[in-house]
This record gives C-alpha cells, sequence and structure tokens, in this order.
C-alpha cells in the first residue's frame, strides 16, 4: 500500500539523514540525542526506557529477540536493542515516533486477535514466530527490523550493541590504528609522529 512505503521511505530517510548528520563534525543531532543520553545510561546501568511504555517495550522486545535470537551466541536481549529503538525514538528518531507508536498499536491488537487475552511477548516461541509470519510485510515489523539491525551493530553509545556484543559476532575490533596503512593522514598533525602514534 501506498502508506505503508511512505512509511518505509520515512524511515529510511530519517536514518539517512542522521547517519549523514553523523558523518559532520560532532553533528548536533546525533551528539546531543546519541552520545549525552548514552553516558547517562553507561552512569545507570541497564537504561530504562523512556518513550515505549513497559508493555510496549516487552512487546517490542520480543519481536527484536526473533529477528535476532539468542542461541549458542548473544542475540538482541542481550545486546540491548530495545534500550537503541527506545532511545532512538525518544530522540534522533523522534520525528518517526508518533507513526512507529501508531504501528505497534496495530501490531498489538491484530496479535490479540489471534491470541485473545495476551501479549505477543507472553507467547511461546513458536507462538511468536507463527505471528510474525503473518505479519512480516507490516511497516511495524520492516521498521522494527532495520531498527533491530541498527540496535545490534551500531557503535554502542546510541544504546544498542551493548558491551560491543554485534561488532564480537562480526569479528569487528573497534580499535583506532595509527600505524600503516591507517595514520598516513595524520602525519601533518601536531605531536603525531608515524612511529609513536599520537603524543600527549
Amino acid at each position: 500500500m501506498e502508506s505503508d512505503s511512505l512509511s518505509r521511505r520515512s524511515l529510511l530517510q530519517a536514518i539517512a539523514a542522521t547517519l549523514g548528520a553523523a558523518a559532520l563534525p560532532w553533528a548536533d543531532i546525533v551528539e546531543a540525542a546519541g552520545q549525552a543520553h548514552a553516558h547517562a545510561a553507561a552512569q545507570a546501568g541497564r537504561a530504562k526506557v523512556t518513550f515505549l511504555t513497559a508493555a510496549e517495550a516487552a512487546d517490542v522486545e520480543a519481536v527484536a529477540a526473533q529477528i535476532v535470537p539468542t542461541d549458542d551466541t548473544p542475540g538482541a536481549r542481550e545486546a540491548g536493542v530495545i534500550t537503541f529503538i527506545d532511545r532512538a525514538m525518544a530522540t534522533f528518531l523522534s520525528q518517526l515516533a508518533a507513526d512507529y507508536r501508531a504501528h505497534l498499536a496495530v501490531f498489538q491488537a491484530s496479535c490479540r486477535v489471534q491470541h485473545p487475552g495476551t501479549t505477543f511477548a507472553s507467547l511461546s516461541s513458536e507462538q511468536q514466530i507463527a505471528f510474525l509470519k503473518t505479519v512480516d510485510r507490516t511497516p511495524f515489523f520492516e521498521s522494527t527490523r532495520l531498527l533491530t539491525m541498527l540496535g545490534m551493530f551500531t557503535a554502542p553509545s546510541y544504546g544498542g550493541n551493548r558491551d560491543g556484543i554485534g561488532w564480537k559476532l562480526l569479528g569487528f575490533e573497534a580499535n583506532h590504528m595509527f600505524q600503516p596503512p591507517f595514520g598516513y593522514y595524520d602525519r601533518d598533525y601536531p605531536g603525531f609522529t608515524l612511529d609513536a602514534g599520537p603524543t600527549k
């Protein structure tokens, strides 16, 4: 449907704009909304949700956990994807928050029709998977899938990828490199030497 297409396009455009801004030196949107909130969350341990209600967060986290499940390796729950999604909707993707919550409400209502008197989060894993197969083309699921991937693999300062879990799954090491082939672009920086790296 056209509205669904527009919703997905809006999400992608907002994410692209945010990531594009992040490429600029200390971009205001990302720096203020991501870094400041991430620092406060780090000081307080596991962040509490601020945009989603507890019930909404439980359902969204359950969906994310089916997208990247926990098995012999950590999944979306361990990576704190729900914290990323909640923070994104409260801050740097706030322009999409109303639509996301509306799509979530439709998802929850559809779940109650199929499973009266319960919530998605309370269903068994098999029931969750069966239900998700019926809604995997909806704006809510497609948005949550994309947000889950971002929450798994983006920088931990944005609330997800807790303790670099996602990076470890990929074998990525977030180490700055000042040895060749990196570092040559800094050779004219005051106090920098190629052999010793930056000096204090």
